[in-house]
């Protein structure tokens, strides 16, 4: 959290930051706490893995504070673990133990955005303390096209936002960019769309908007305001792999070219900080499908030297992934 100042009587603006699996909301949040460092900012993260490692990816100081619910999607399983957050926060906020005067919720890359947004209106609690001020995608340019076709998640994702932030168009041809640009606003016709570059964008259009309108949404889900279950496809499943032994820098990246070039398709996010032999820096591993970029991060210090891995995909081999990565270590 960061220092600003805060109106205890005016109801707390959220917003919702959401997108496909790889889509770029972690590089973009980063971005927002960078440009926005003299607001004191809570932001609660939901990962689909039982284990996150955005933290470790957004903040390597230890100085900032991030609320995770890792242990299913906010969009069904946590949400009401994401009340009792809400709820929590404003009581502290009101006995004066935390300040703060925004908060950002991260969702899952397979989080359906209208249940979250549900909870602003049908919880009388949270309606009371907080206003849902927008909801923001991310688009993936290269994959986005597949994505809407395939997962009901995103399709929903481009609908119920009040803004949309196209990633990674470098990435594709003019061509491919005008198709995309086109199926979105057919899709989503009222909000405006803009670009990200590695979370550069204007963040100031993404923040006091006050773009969420119930009325426009409802258009989209008439039944918005009833409490449905949400599901998930069946085959897809994520899983996290650990060690503190370092990995070998050679033979990881050779296993990672082969589980990409063999499960590229059905791989749809992979994400990790890494601890590589004889290197005395974090690397930080990140993918969508056939894309993989690696980085290198802050240094371990006296911090424990621990690799964490998520994979989120469609019937991944499990136990082939764990065996070569076990090989790959020292």
């Amino acid at each position: 959290m960061e220092s600003g100042s805060t109106n205890p009587n005016a109801k707390i603006p959220v917003t919702v930051l959401t997108g496909f699996l790889g889509s770029g909301k972690t590089t973009l949040l980063k971005r927002i706490l960078a440009e926005r460092h003299g607001e004191r900012i809570a932001i609660i993260e939901n990962e689909f893995g039982e284990t996150s490692i955005d933290a470790d990816l957004l903040f390597s100081d230890g100085n900032e504070r991030v609320i995770e619910l890792n242990n299913g999607c906010i969009c069904c399983k946590v949400r009401g673990d994401l009340v009792r957050i809400l709820s929590d926060l404003h009581t502290r906020r009101e006995a004066g133990d935390l300040v703060f005067d925004r908060v950002i919720i991260e969702t899952t890359g397979l989080a359906d955005p209208a249940p979250v947004a549900q909870t602003f209106f049908v919880d009388d609690e949270v309606s009371r303390h907080y206003v849902l001020d927008a909801i923001v995608t991310l688009v993936d340019a290269v994959h986005a096209e597949a994505q809407v076709t395939d997962h009901h998640e995103a399709l929903e994702q481009v609908a119920f936002a009040d803004r949309l932030l196209v990633s990674k168009a470098d990435l594709v041809s003019k061509e491919q960019l005008d198709a995309l640009l086109g199926r979105l606003r057919r899709i989503n016709a009222r909000a405006p769309i803009a670009f990200a570059d590695f979370g550069r964008t204007e963040i100031k259009s993404l923040i006091d908007v006050s773009g969420f309108s119930l009325d426009s949404i409802l258009t989209v889900e008439p039944d918005f305001l009833n409490d449905t279950p949400h599901e998930h496809d069946d085959d897809i499943g994520s899983f996290v792999f650990s060690s503190t032994r370092p990995f070998q820098p050679e033979k990881i990246t050779q296993l990672f070219q082969k589980i990409v070039e063999k499960n590229g398709t059905d791989l749809m996010r992979y994400k990790g900080v890494l601890s590589f032999a004889g290197f005395e820096k974090r690397v930080i591993l990140q993918g969508v499908h056939m894309l993989m970029t690696s980085d290198v991060g802050t240094s371990w210090g006296d911090a424990e030297r621990a690799s964490n891995l998520v994979f989120i995909g469609r019937n991944l081999p499990q136990s082939e992934f764990r065996q070569g990565l076990e090989a790959c270590l020292t």
